[in-house]
């Protein structure tokens, strides 16, 4: 069975790009809106988390602690707008890799591949944060 996308996103328009995508390539998807949800998430073994480090409604800084608690059962890919950028600068340092919301969405099904199919993945571009 492919390795699972677990995502924390409120955004259902973003969060639905994100599992068509998925599911496109293969990957079972499943969006997460809580903590709670997360921990359990995170116990099914994913081979992947994302999480919104920019939205609005989300504990992330309690998100990165139940995946840290959990033994970081998989990479964690973040994502944030450019407005945002330097208010979420804290929490880039805990995940694998924080792209923009704009990257993300143009490169995703290369990020899927490259983190749930251990392919090589391309360097992220000055400014951000690779892993």
């Amino acid at each position: 069975m492919a390795r699972s996308v677990v995502a924390l996103v409120r955004d259902l328009l973003f969060s639905s790009r994100i599992g068509e995508t998925a599911k496109r390539l293969g990957y079972p998807f499943r969006t997460v809106q809580g903590v709670e949800a997360l921990r359990g998430a995170l116990a099914e073994g994913p081979g992947l988390v994302m999480l919104d480090l920019a939205g609005q409604g989300l504990d992330q800084e309690a998100a990165l602690a139940a995946i840290e608690a959990a033994g970081r059962p998989a990479p964690v890919l973040g994502w944030t707008t450019h407005a945002s950028w330097k208010a979420t600068l804290p929490l880039h340092a805990r995940c694998d890799r924080v792209v923009t919301r704009e990257t993300l969405t143009q490169e995703l099904p290369e990020l899927l591949r490259g983190y749930l199919e251990g392919s090589s993945l391309p360097p992220p571009p000055p400014g951000e944060r690779g892993g």
